[in-house]
């Protein structure tokens, strides 16, 4: 990343396969939900990698996905008499509980969820205490699973609420309102006082978090739901989608990870499609007001520590350039001083991915 200059690792913590962090307070997320017991990061193993992207002028944004992607590492509670903290967890068949398998979302009707949940926080920010921004997740929420839990359709019922979309996201909007809360807590206690820098020019305590794309990010809810000033809307949606546009005249800062273009696990799996290093470089950001920069994303449901180098790189450094100068030129323009940099990364001994056969290297502009 530093080679390439980006400036920021976004690490999406946990997920419902794996809760893969040792944390003191809550030390059963990880025995219940790490692969195994050699698969986990401990404390000082994430404050090492952060120290050493610090080092290299990078920061580290952790998230926690929440009420979504939550289910292994959430299944003690009944054991230990705090009953359900997540539910639809690993259920079956999955396509009536979630987006993607495995299933699980956290039970919002159970306050001991928010209590676990805010000891989670507190030591996220002990960890990553030099770090004003944390990432809520908050995507591909199923109202399905919600819908299919006994125990949250009667909690909707005692607050006087219904089982439609709308009431479903009031659900949801109270779960992430608490889960702010809960944050604010838990910086307050770290005492992490300080001006953020995405530019709100308050203490701490009202660092802004980020969320991804949603239905409760969209524009004709948003403003119901989410405070400009506290929350900052990552899109993911393909080229074509203006929801970003939209967000941006709503006032709403953004950070952009084009779908069809700086999703880098796409074209390995499914009906996605593969996306060269030029799809890569051409891809425009939004103009005006409001967007903070841009992602490549690199989800790793099939990609693993032997085959992370060559997913990732180069692809990803082409985004650089675009992110850094929004250049008036086509990747075709680039294409040498591209060669050059694969080459670079070589030498510093990451494995990225052929880009050009070598004859095409050597004859440059001649392949198209």
């Amino acid at each position: 990343m530093a080679a390439s200059k980006m400036n920021v690792l976004h690490w999406h913590l946990t997920d419902t396969q794996s809760f893969p962090i040792q944390l003191n307070r809550v030390a059963e997320m990880a025995s219940y939900g790490a692969y195994d017991s050699s698969a986990v990061y401990s404390p000082n193993d994430v404050r090492k990698l952060i120290r050493y992207a610090k080092n290299r002028g990078i920061r580290v944004i952790l998230e926690l996905d929440a009420p979504a992607h939550a289910g292994n590492g959430w299944q003690w509670g009944s054991d230990k008499g705090l009953g359900n903290l997540a539910v639809c967890v690993n259920q079956q068949p999955w396509r009536h509980f979630c987006i993607e398998p495995p299933c699980g979302q956290l039970n919002p009707a159970n306050p001991n969820m928010y209590a676990v949940l805010q000891d989670i926080y507190y030591d996220l920010a002990h960890i990553n205490k030099d770090e004003m921004v944390f990432h809520m997740g908050g995507d591909e929420v199923f109202f399905g699973c919600w819908n299919a839990t006994e125990e949250i359709v009667n909690f909707l019922i005692d607050h006087g609420m219904g089982q439609n979309e709308t009431d479903f996201l009031m659900l949801w909007s109270e779960f992430q309102d608490t889960a702010l809360r809960l944050w604010d807590n838990a910086l307050n206690v770290a005492n992490l006082n300080r001006t953020d820098t995405l530019g709100n020019g308050e203490g701490r305590s009202a660092s802004p978090v980020i969320l991804w794309s949603s239905h409760l990010t969209d524009p004709l809810v948003i403003e119901q739901f989410l405070s400009r000033e506290r929350y900052v809307i990552q899109t993911w949606v393909p080229s074509t989608n203006n929801i970003p546009q939209q967000l941006q005249k709503l006032g709403y800062k953004l950070i952009v990870s084009t779908k069809d273009a700086w999703y880098l696990d796409h074209g390995f799996w499914g009906i996605t499609t593969y996306y060269n290093w030029k799809k890569v470089y051409d891809n425009q950001l939004p103009k005006g007001n409001g967007i903070l920069g841009g992602e490549v994303c690199v989800w790793t449901e099939y990609i693993d520590a032997y085959s992370l180098d060559g997913r990732t790189w180069p692809r990803a450094a082409a985004a650089a350039e675009r992110l850094w100068s929004n250049p008036n030129t086509k990747a075709l323009q680039a294409e040498s001083r591209f060669f050059r940099h694969r080459d670079r990364l070589i030498s510093r001994g990451i494995q990225p991915e052929a880009i050009a056969p070598g004859w095409c290297q050597q004859n440059e502009g001649q392949c198209h």
